[in-house]
């Protein structure tokens, strides 16, 4: 299938905008999830959706946080709303999660029609592939891939919870946290999340094992299935793989030894609820959103940890949010670089494009400075402790869903503020920058100039 030829392209090139072109995606990427979100704020204001009215403002809130895959509640997610208003959620999420490009473009193939080039530049912006001739794979492999990882997990969950609740409110709920787990969207149907299950092996490692599937990356699984080696992957792929380790890993150790002795959260438990409760709050905030442990009652040191992983997030082409793992490597190794003073970056015996340095650094900045800009003005609209102001904003930002108990007492400033924050979060800030400033071709060169820096 033929997705662009030059023979579709304009006649007269010259009058044909760059800017245009370039601005156009990402305006048609946010226009999309904002449609989505509107038509989730609508049904969730139905009637038979909730089990007592609810303000325009506190629909509009837990739809954008179910449409960017959050998980930050302002109301009681398994109380205030019906099975209808619950299934309304789940569906936002798997639709945010996959990503409203996944079903246009496997829909547009299935309907026989013929991907053109606007929606193919759509498209490799929201799958974040240089190549159009890929995304037809891409889109049916992603999807593919959601479907048998979350029957998986339906099907586990929905067994183990039969005893406790009963076969029709055990398929519900494997339904929905199964959703909402490989998505990264962190919505419960309990108010103290998953914090019963905290010693619980099935509920732990399957939980944990749908947001860490969702979150390495389609990209990577694919590579994974096709190279069946290490040799044969990608360095991409290699390095999300082996980052994903080690910052887990270290995650782990660092909160076990942290919340060893702390009374509130895990001195009270088994050796071995202790390290299931450790793993999963070392893997949840890779945007996951789901707790075992209550986060108000974390050791500060704890929080902090929390703070740079989900700042970090989960990987490229994923249900996962952040700056992404490799731009965080990709930033370290050029540190690194610099400092051996080594004329250019290597992974895997593969340089490192420059390209690629400049966009890890842009959207770290942007990160960096969108997330000032809102704790900025949360602490200036909340009356709360810096710390949770400060959790709260870099908790939205990178879709994570955790709190340390700010959300539902958020003012309508606050309530606006984490609603932009989830929306550019999910969206991606570089995304949100080329939207806002389309780059241009500079045809006149400078000298270069020596500036001091330090």
């Amino acid at each position: 299938m033929v997705l662009w030829h030059p023979s579709q392209a304009p006649i007269d090139r010259k009058t044909t905008s760059s800017k245009k072109i370039n601005a156009a995606p990402p305006f048609i990427l946010a226009g999309s999830f904002a449609l989505l979100i509107l038509l989730g704020t609508l049904l969730l204001m139905l009637p038979f959706a909730t089990t007592s009215s609810i303000s325009w403002e506190q629909s509009l809130f837990t739809a954008t946080s179910a449409v960017t895959v959050t998980g930050l509640v302002v109301l009681d997610t398994g109380s205030v709303f019906t099975v209808f208003g619950q299934t309304v959620i789940a569906l936002l999420i798997q639709c945010g999660g996959i990503g409203l490009m996944t079903f246009a473009v496997v829909t547009l193939i299935a309907l026989g029609g013929r991907v053109g080039f606007m929606q193919g530049v759509v498209a490799k912006e929201a799958f974040n592939q240089t190549s159009a001739s890929t995304l037809i794979s891409v889109a049916k492999s992603v999807l593919f891939f959601s479907v048998i990882v979350e029957c998986i997990g339906f099907v586990i969950l929905s067994v183990y919870w039969h005893q406790e609740l009963g076969w029709q409110q055990s398929v519900f709920h494997g339904f929905f946290y199964t959703i909402s787990a490989f998505n990264n969207a962190g919505f419960a149907l309990a108010p103290n999340s998953l914090m019963p299950y905290v010693d619980d092996p099935t509920i732990n490692f399957t939980i944990t094992g749908l947001f860490i599937a969702g979150g390495l990356g389609f990209t990577v699984w694919m590579d994974a299935l096709k190279s069946k080696s290490w040799r044969a992957m990608t360095p991409y792929s290699k390095t999300m793989i082996l980052g994903t380790v080690i910052i887990n890993t270290l995650a782990l150790f660092a909160i076990y030894a942290i919340e060893y002795n702390n009374p509130n959260t895990m001195q009270p438990l088994s050796e071995g609820g202790k390290w299931l409760a450790a793993w999963f709050q070392a893997v949840s905030p890779r945007t996951a959103g789901f707790n075992t442990l209550a986060i108000e009652h974390l050791e500060e040191s704890t929080s902090a940890l929390m703070l740079l992983l989900m700042f970090i997030g989960g990987g490229s082409l994923s249900t996962a949010s952040g700056i992404k793992v490799v731009t965080f490597i990709v930033l370290i190794m050029a540190t690194y670089s610099y400092l051996r003073r080594d004329k250019a970056i290597t992974l895997y015996n593969r340089e490192v494009a420059k390209e690629s340095v400049y966009k890890a650094l842009a959207l770290t900045m942007i990160s960096v400075g969108v997330t000032w800009i809102a704790i900025f003005i949360l602490l200036l609209s909340e009356d709360a402790p810096f710390l949770d102001v400060v959790f709260e904003a870099v908790s939205a930002l990178g879709t994570v869903g955790l709190s340390r108990g700010l959300t539902g007492s958020l003012s309508g400033v606050g309530e606006f503020i984490i609603i932009l924050l989830m929306f550019m979060g999910r969206l991606g800030p570089l995304t949100l920058a080329y939207f806002l400033a389309s780059p241009r071709k500079k045809r006149l060169r400078y000298p270069e100039t020596q500036l001091t820096i330090g």
